[in-house]
This record gives structure tokens, C-alpha cells and sequence, in this order.
């Protein structure tokens, strides 16, 4: 018999509530705001990604083209990405958060309790993002390196831009070689996010019992085709090699942003000084 008090059903709702709201709202500042800054090309991708090159894609393509189906489509489909949307972070939120169960939403909080700061749910999923979003557009240490800068400087709508900035440039670059973005499995893009949320949580601190269960659970809901017994392998897997010492030598630095970058997060700062003065 499983008793359940009065005070775990409190703090359980407004842990599925305050979730939820945090998936929803967007961001302090918006993407839309530094766009004109950014180069015109807007990146593409399809959440929780199809093969572009299946039947099933080009199906998604040509139903996504047609006006009326489309729109119900859109409507209607929890995985998103039809006719090459963009699946950007507030969104990718969203999505999450509209399939995440109590148990899913509790752990997100839970793992923050264990990590403090830098386990941030929107940290977690900020690293969940760049994996099945980013996979095939950004480079492994070009994640690795936001991620760790992330975990000192707590500015995530900045990594957020600075990410964007960098897929953008990508998939211009491959548009223009007409070369389409490398087809990358969901077990590996599960990894990825794994591997990021590491550097940015854990720093270089052991993987624990609790801190396992807790990851599996919050990947299995960003990830939940991957399934649970090849999401708890991978988790487990990394916790031994953490221990074992193995990888140390991939722990990445945090890199000095570019000329370029800096300048453009001094712009966003003017912009918001001037607004509070306004």
C-alpha cells in the first residue's frame, strides 16, 4: 500500500506547474529582436528528427507544403517538424514540457536540488536542445565549450543566441555546397545531450546513484523513442567511465568568445540598459 501524503501531493503539483510554466514562457530577450544582427538564413530542422531521405520525410515535406493538411498536421503532431520547420528553444520547451508526466517534471527539480545553479532545468534542456536540434550543424566541442562557459557565466540567453548564430552559419555554409546535414541517429544525439549536460552540471564531479536514476528518467523524456533499457545503458555507461577516470581528457575548457561575439553581447546589453532607462 502506497500512502501518500498531503505535503508530497503539494509539492509534486507545483513542481509539474512550475515546469510547465517554465517551458512556456520564452526567453527575457528575444531571438526575434537579435535576428536582423544575425545573418537573413534561417536554420531548419525537425524535431526529434526525421531522415530527410525516408518516405516518411519526403511524406512529412509535401504534407507540410499544402496549406489546409498542413496546418492540421501541425496541429495535431506532438513531434513536430513538417515541411522543414524550425524547432527553436522556446518551442523545443514547449513540446517537452506538453509531454512530461509528474514523475518527468519532479526529477527535473530533483536533479536541480542535487546540482544547485548550474542543474537549472533550463540549463538541462538548453543541453537536450543543442543534442537533437544542433547534431549535424554544430561541432561536438562547439557545444562542449557553450555548455562549459554556461556553467560560469549563467547567461543562457546568450549561449542560446550564440548557438543559433552558429547553426545558421552551418547550414548557409552547406546550402551553398549543396551538401544537406549528415543524418545523426537518436541513441547518438542522447549521448550528446548526456555529454553536455555533464560538463555543464557536474563539472568534473562523480556521476552518483541518485544523479543516475534522475538522468535517465529526464532523458527518456526528452528522448522517449531512444527507450528507457538503451537511455539508462547509456547513463550508466557514462557513470563508469567517469569513475574509472577515463575521460578526463575531454573535458573541454571554457574558450574566450570571438571579437565578434563579444561586441554583439555588448550590444544586447546597451539595448537592454537603455530599455530599463526608458
Amino acid at each position: 500500500m502506497v500512502v501518500v501524503t498531503h505535503s508530497s501531493t503539494t509539492i509534486t503539483a507545483t513542481a509539474l506547474s512550475s515546469l510547465h510554466r517554465l517551458y512556456r514562457h520564452q526567453p527575457t530577450k528575444s531571438i526575434i529582436h537579435i535576428a536582423p544582427i544575425r545573418h537573413a538564413v534561417v536554420f531548419s530542422v525537425k524535431a526529434y528528427m526525421e531522415d530527410s531521405n525516408s518516405l516518411s520525410g519526403f511524406a512529412s515535406k509535401v504534407i507540410g507544403s499544402l496549406p489546409v493538411f498542413g496546418l492540421i498536421a501541425r496541429i495535431f503532431s506532438d513531434e513536430g517538424g513538417l515541411g522543414g520547420d524550425t524547432i527553436d528553444f522556446a518551442e523545443f520547451r514547449r513540446r517537452v514540457g506538453k509531454k512530461c508526466s509528474v514523475t518527468d517534471s519532479r526529477a527535473f527539480f530533483e536533479f536541480q536540488d542535487r546540482r544547485g545553479r548550474s542543474g537549472d532545468p533550463l540549463y538541462v534542456l538548453l543541453c537536450c536542445w543543442l543534442a537533437a536540434v544542433g547534431a549535424g550543424l554544430l561541432k561536438s566541442e562547439e557545444i562542449l565549450e557553450g555548455v562549459a562557459r554556461l556553467r560560469l557565466s549563467n547567461d543562457i540567453e546568450f549561449e542560446e543566441e550564440n548557438f543559433i548564430s552558429l547553426m545558421n552559419e552551418a547550414k548557409e555554409k552547406r546550402a551553398k555546397l549543396n551538401v544537406p546535414p549528415p543524418t545523426v541517429p537518436m541513441e547518438i544525439r542522447a549521448e550528446k545531450a548526456l555529454e553536455a549536460i555533464y560538463i555543464c552540471c557536474f563539472g568534473k564531479d562523480p556521476i552518483e546513484e541518485e544523479d543516475e536514476r534522475l538522468l535517465c528518467v529526464v532523458l527518456n523524456a526528452v528522448f522517449p523513442s531512444v527507450g528507457q533499457p538503451e537511455i539508462t545503458r547509456i547513463v550508466k555507461e557514462k557513470a563508469r567511465k567517469i569513475a574509472e577516470g577515463g575521460e578526463e581528457d575531454q573535458y573541454p575548457e571554457p574558450k574566450p568568445l570571438s571579437k565578434e561575439a563579444v561586441q554583439l553581447q555588448m550590444k544586447d546589453l546597451q539595448f537592454l540598459k537603455q530599455n530599463s532607462e526608458t
